[in-house]
């Protein structure tokens, strides 16, 4: 049966749905962290939104397709119904790019829009696209580009103290926190698609073909799992350095990584309870408080450090509870952001045009999108953006 003429699926309108209810315990405490920080975040997407966001939109649209009713229809078809999933009353601007890679992109701060390759037109079906666009609606919706490049300014100004001994050491902290805080946003990024597309096996399918390519005819669900489950636990203490070593200066989980990831969330019942209607409301935004979610983000932490079948983490296990504290360190990271903000305001009067200039200058370069689906745990990692990549 053809795509065509497969029966219609009906998705539940999840209205007035807050990004909350997607994100990630540890991508949240930080969001919900940085959106205190009331103004900043307008003037970031001020400053970013008159250069780098419009150059970058002329540049797709002088060579890409703009995907509206007329152009790819079937794709506009699907991208609308993935916003209505989401209760997205305005579309961002959705383009589709040539390329033979599984890629997606979403670009800007003041008015992102939304970037495809040809690829995942060619390769994804219904479902998968549903899914794919939802990922990237995640991310414009959770304002991950304005926050991602609020930290990256962040770290900048810390890089203010790299002179004294110990400046090199806490700058690697800091990008470390990041990554890992932007490693989350990607798993935020996978929840929406799946609420989007409200298709589990679709998601799942999604995240295959992201690891081995568009035809899945040769591959198994239940092997790709078991990969899945190879990877997190298999192996000995040299496997588990070597897994830090791929992925802690990686911006992307891995995909068997991301798929287990899911599939936990759909079987913990929180996207179950999500359909049901139990989920936070956009109107109740205003009243999230901080340490509420950084306390969430360290007990997600802790939850993870506890159940792990990785041989490193049973080892710490082993070695004494202490080792749990990475939870509190990870889940503090945002409330440390926010200090460092402070702190850089009192210090420096004129912080906020400085960093704008330095900005400017040092970040407009290509990578101002955030990539959806690198084909490797290396991909996407571009350090200079105000976009979020997939």
């Amino acid at each position: 049966m053809s795509t065509d003429d497969a029966p219609v699926r009906r998705r539940i309108a999840l209205t007035g749905i807050s990004s909350r209810a997607w994100e990630h315990p540890a991508d949240r405490g930080a969001l919900v962290a940085l959106r205190e920080l009331r103004g900043f975040d307008d003037l970031v997407k001020s400053f970013f939104g008159m250069w780098n966001e419009r150059a970058f939109r002329l540049s797709y649209l002088a060579a890409g397709i703009r995907v509206d009713h007329r152009q790819y229809p079937r794709l506009h078809q699907r991208y609308a119904e993935a916003a209505t999933a989401l209760d997205l009353a305005e579309l961002p601007e959705l383009y589709v790019t040539q390329s033979p890679w599984l890629t997606a992109e979403a670009i800007g701060l003041e008015k992102p829009f939304i970037v495809l390759s040809s690829a995942c037109v060619q390769q994804l079906d219904d479902d998968e696209l549903r899914c794919l666009l939802g990922h990237e609606l995640g991310h414009v919706v959770s304002g991950h580009a304005v926050y991602k490049t609020i930290l990256m300014l962040l770290t900048r100004w810390t890089a203010n103290l790299s002179w004294l001994p110990v400046g090199a050491l806490a700058l690697r902290g800091i990008s470390a926190a990041m990554l890992e805080w932007w490693r989350k946003a990607e798993l935020s990024a996978d929840r929406a698609g799946l609420l989007a597309g409200q298709d589990p096996a679709a998601a799942l399918r999604l995240l295959m073909k992201l690891a081995g390519g568009g035809d899945l005819t040769q591959i198994d669900t239940t092997a790709f799992l078991e990969q899945a489950a190879e990877y997190e636990g298999g192996g000995d203490l040299r496997d588990s350095l070597h897994k830090l070593r791929m992925t802690a200066w990686s911006t992307h989980p891995v995909p068997v990584a991301r798929a287990a990831q899911l599939r936990q969330w759909v079987d913990s019942g929180a996207y179950g309870r999500v359909l049901a209607g139990d989920y936070p409301r956009r109107s109740t935004d205003g009243a999230a408080k901080v340490s509420e979610e950084i306390k969430a983000a360290a007990e997600a932490y802790r939850e993870e450090f506890a159940s792990s079948t990785d041989p490193l983490v049973g080892l710490l296990r082993r070695v004494g509870d202490g080792a749990s504290d990475l939870g509190g360190w990870m889940g503090g990271a945002a409330g440390r952001a926010r200090s460092w903000m402070d702190a850089a305001g009192r210090a420096r009067p004129d912080a906020t045009s400085g960093a704008g200039a330095t900005s400017g200058t040092s970040t407009a370069g290509p990578g101002t999108g955030t990539s959806t689906a690198g084909p490797g745990p290396g991909t996407g990692t571009s350090t200079a953006g105000t976009g979020a990549e997939r």
